[in-house]
């Protein structure tokens, strides 16, 4: 009786355990795993300049990549593999047919101050480039997407050509560092006039921002200069959308205008997206946004074919 009562007990459980835990991890498995973890763009060997590569489930031989940047106020090295991304990210780009790069890069405070971020950016751009038939990638077309901190520096990818923000990071300094279009989510444009926005009248940036940043200078206006999308912009840029949230305290929404204002006058395309009730973690409208984001990289893939 009492083996019989062990085995009916063990039996409810298991099958308790599989209604309440068992669900969990099939949403955990629901989320796409990389066919390439780890790939060290940088030949550093170092966390901050790894990426990992996802490939969409289609036959096609080759895949259109876009880029993804994680936000952190540039001081992460190490969140490509987040569940958020493989959700929001992978997943809708996917079901477009494109491949994900997700990429860490270095840390403003714990490996390297600005402009180390921007260049390791470049350095996954030239790394795709030349090794694209390694990991079945069409670079015909390559676009970028950044959260945050992240949306700052794909836009500052796709503005920029300038040789003081290309770097030397990486093996394969002769290959093009360009893309084809840009998604920013909610990034920050213009540090000088950062806070300059209705919702965030009477702050200003702390100089434990500022340094944590770009470390100490004397300068750091022309440090914001050198950051800023907006001074790169010319014939060359590609097609942009631009996401924001108008609750957003933490970037303000005016950022986003600024930087929309500017393509539009240098008549590069540019589209802006505002949620009314948006805030800066995303959580009220990433889901649909993203969505968003796939189709305006496949339509502007399909535009330049």
């Amino acid at each position: 009786m009492i083996i019989n009562s062990v085995r009916s007990f063990t039996l409810k459980f298991s099958i308790i355990s599989l209604i309440f835990f068992g669900c969990n991890n099939n949403k955990q498995s629901e989320l796409p795993d990389p066919d390439w973890f780890d790939i060290d763009y940088s030949g550093e060997n170092h966390i901050s300049q790894k990426m990992d590569i996802y490939l969409p489930k289609n036959k096609k031989k080759k895949h259109p990549p876009v880029i993804v940047i994680y936000g952190s106020g540039w001081s992460s090295n190490n969140k490509k593999f987040s569940d958020y991304q493989k959700k929001f990210f992978v997943k809708p780009l996917s079901e477009k047919g494109f491949a994900t790069i997700a990429i860490n890069h270095r840390s403003s405070n714990l490996d390297s101050v600005f402009p180390a971020q921007i260049h390791d950016v470049k350095a996954v751009i030239r790394f795709i480039r030349a090794r694209y038939n390694d990991f079945n990638l069409d670079t015909s077309f390559i676009g970028i997407a950044g959260y945050s901190s992240g949306g700052h520096l794909a836009a500052l990818a796709g503005t920029s050509s300038n040789k003081l923000l290309n770097g030397n990071v990486g093996n394969y300094l002769n290959y093009e560092n360009h893309v084809n279009a840009v998604v920013d989510f909610y990034g920050p444009t213009d540090l000088n006039v950062f806070y300059d926005c209705p919702i965030t009248d009477g702050k200003a940036l702390t100089i434990e921002q500022k340094t944590r940043v770009f470390g100490n200078v004397e300068n750091i206006s022309k440090k914001f200069e050198l950051a800023n999308p907006i001074n790169y912009i010319d014939k060359n840029t590609p097609p942009f959308l631009i996401i924001h949230g108008e609750k957003d305290k933490v970037v303000p929404v005016c950022q986003s205008k600024l930087l929309h204002e500017a393509l539009l006058k240098n008549n590069i395309e540019s589209e802006l997206i505002l949620k009314e009730d948006g805030d800066h973690n995303g959580n009220t409208f990433m889901p649909y946004q993203t969505n968003l984001m796939a189709n305006f990289f496949y339509n502007q893939y399909n535009k330049q074919l």
